[in-house]
């Protein structure tokens, strides 16, 4: 089965440019690409899209407050594409439940794959934003309003974890680590449950908010 998608930004070339990308795919269809927030939430009802690709920065109704009144649903996904430039909104909707974040000017391979993550009910943050969003969110954030997991991370949780909070996928993690992508999901699935956290995302924002990313191993 197909999976579905729609697209909301203020921009024609954007939206028209991340259809074209999209509709390129066999196993992707996009059912609407729209301008602002308010269409966006209407699309979502309408048409029950498995993945929302989401700018932040829109007119009337922006991506952060959509983020903010579609949280807490299973479906859709919610994948952020920002231009970033320091963008601070991008940290609220970061807890507020994305499943991905892009720079706009990612690779064509990288929108597509943060879709079919998003779709799988993992997510794809770009390397390119990863770090560096993740080290102003945990500077930003003061020690004492970290999540405390519900018992500790083992060492190879741990190990886990910090490879995520760089950037890595799943494979990339299995690769490191010379174990196998079974073993990497079920490591993250135990941490998830630990952090109560929604996705790999606010894992990855716990890593570095907590100091694990930057810790000895």
């Amino acid at each position: 089965m197909s999976i579905t998608v729609v697209i909301a930004d203020d921009q024609e070339m954007v939206r028209t440019g991340f259809r074209m990308i999209l509709e390129s795919r066999s196993d992707i269809e996009v059912l609407a690409d729209v301008v602002d927030g308010h269409a966006a939430l209407e699309a979502v009802e309408r048409l029950k899209p498995d993945v929302l690709l989401l700018d932040i920065r829109m007119p009337g109704l922006d991506g952060l407050e959509v983020t903010r009144r579609l949280a807490g649903r299973e479906r859709p996904r919610i994948v952020i594409c920002t231009t970033f430039d320091l963008d601070e909104y991008v940290h609220v909707a970061l807890h507020g439940g994305a499943s991905g974040f892009l720079l706009k000017d990612a690779s064509p391979e990288m929108l597509v794959e943060a879709v079919r993550a998003a779709a799988a009910g993992d997510s794809l943050v770009s390397p390119a934003i990863t770090v560096r969003l993740l080290k102003e969110l945990a500077t930003a954030r003061p020690a004492d309003g970290v999540r405390k997991p519900t018992e500790p991370l083992t060492e190879r949780e741990r190990d886990v974890v910090r490879c995520l909070a760089r950037g890595a996928t799943n494979a990339e993690i299995a690769a490191e680590l010379y174990v196998s992508l079974s073993t990497v999901k079920t490591h993250l699935a135990n941490v998830q449950g630990k952090l109560g956290a929604r996705n790999r995302v606010e894992i990855a924002a716990w890593v570095w908010e907590s100091g694990l990313a930057t810790s000895a191993a």
